[in-house]
């Protein structure tokens, strides 16, 4: 299938903007997003971690966003990009109030017939929480000791630092009034991993990438400190990742 491409300005006024980029790359594509937008553009970012909407909306203003998430596992080698689309649990999206709008209905009759896996959400704000909690305690600690997504079972050091990880964002996300305790919602596990799963983190290490970790504990560092709250293992997560990726940047040998 050839791809369409457009520039921003060629692009100007579309109904329905999705923001595809990795999270270092937000704030680069901010000034492109404001070309394309106009007062009925629906926008929607359904990167990881849980604040790229506010980036964006400060830029063009909350009412554009629709709140949305991304659940796939995906192996990225060099410019190549696989994943199972038959167990991709797809995108979640949905009002923060959780009603069925005029702008929540339009986008799910457009994916009804486009193969691509939704989700409509009754609490997409606390469905976000649960991915980056997921995101954390299962991306950093394999990302840290170099191993597959079946050390998470296969090792009780592996599982102590996953859930010690998990609990400082059930903590955090507390604390704003955000409820993630269940074990069991989908927006918050994976499905169908195979044991030897990278996830991107490690994938990112692996190919010498700047990871997400300012994203990922990083944001929940801070989120901590202005709530009051000790996060030290993700405070030991940002600085052993940060330290490898000068490790491949040559900084450090």
């Amino acid at each position: 299938m050839p791809l369409h491409v457009k520039t921003a300005r060629e692009a100007a006024g579309v109904d329905l903007l999705i923001i595809g980029v990795k999270y270092g790359a937000l704030q680069e594509v901010l000034p492109l997003v404001e070309k394309i937008v106009d007062e009925h553009t629906i926008v929607m970012s359904p990167l990881n971690g849980i604040d790229s909407e506010s980036i964006v909306g400060e830029r063009i203003g909350m009412e554009h966003m629709v709140y949305s998430l991304m659940k796939i596992a995906a192996q990225r080698v060099e410019n190549q990009i696989t994943y199972d689309p038959d167990v991709t649990l797809g995108l979640f999206f949905g009002e923060k109030d959780g009603s069925r709008s005029e702008r929540i209905l339009a986008i799910a009759s457009l994916l009804s017939d486009s193969g691509v896996h939704y989700h409509i959400c009754d609490n997409i704000e606390q469905d976000i929480w649960f991915k980056y909690a997921l995101n954390i305690s299962k991306n950093l600690p394999q990302a840290i000791i170099g191993c597959g997504f079946g050390a998470y079972t296969d090792s009780e050091h592996v599982a102590y630092i996953s859930e010690r990880m998990r609990e400082e964002v059930v903590r955090v996300a507390a604390a704003k009034g955000i409820d993630i305790r269940d074990p069991n919602n989908p927006a918050g596990n994976n499905t169908a991993i195979s044991p030897d799963s990278r996830f991107s983190t490690l994938q990112d290490l692996d190919a010498k990438r700047t990871t997400e970790i300012e994203m990922f504990s990083g944001a929940l560092i801070r989120m901590g400190k202005e709530l009051g709250i000790e996060t030290p293992f993700n405070a030991f997560a940002y600085h052993a990742i940060k330290a490898l990726e000068e490790k491949n940047s040559g900084k450090i040998s």
